[in-house]
């Protein structure tokens, strides 16, 4: 019973990694997706080639294990296919981007597209979906769908009259 007391001690109720709040209660590999660009292939593998076991609790980690998840996610020695930000466009580097580097460098890349008035670009700056969705009946802003029912059109044309 005494080992079960110290190792419940011993987790951390809260870890600070990456500047992220997370639940010393979770398992590493889960603790991980909850950093923003971080997906579940890329925190297994960050796992697997640190060492650190995917199931232990993120509470239990020590200060040198937690510093070194944080360097090896800011710069990862993985294959290109399992980086976020591959061949860029100002460096035509493979990067892995993480919180608000990734906010930033999204934010950017759309103003580009807005600038130069490319496809994308301009359904950006009208609101309209980007990746070729059907607008027919959704992405409607501000408009009704549907029949509009007698009582409503009736109560709507003496308005209408008073107007002209």
């Amino acid at each position: 019973m005494d080992e079960k007391t110290e190792t419940k001690q011993d987790v951390k109720r809260i870890v600070r990694l990456m500047s992220t709040d997370i639940d010393g209660n979770l398992s590493v590999e889960r603790a991980l997706r909850k950093i923003k660009g971080v997906s579940f292939m890329f925190s297994r593998a960050v796992c697997t080639s640190t060492g650190i076991d995917k199931k232990r609790k993120v509470g239990t980690l020590a200060d040198n294990e937690r510093k070194n998840l944080e360097n090896f996610i800011t710069s990862p020695s993985l294959p290109a296919w399992m980086m976020n930000r591959r061949k860029d466009p100002e460096t035509g580097k493979d990067t892995h981007l993480t919180m608000a580097e990734l906010s930033l460098r999204k934010r950017e890349d759309i103003n580009i597209m807005k600038k130069m008035h490319s496809y994308k670009g301009v359904r950006h700056e009208l609101g309209q979906p980007v990746r070729g969705q059907r607008t027919r009946s959704t992405f409607r802003t501000q408009k009704s769908v549907g029949v509009s029912k007698k009582k409503v059109v009736a109560a709507a044309k003496p308005k209408a009259e008073e107007k002209k």
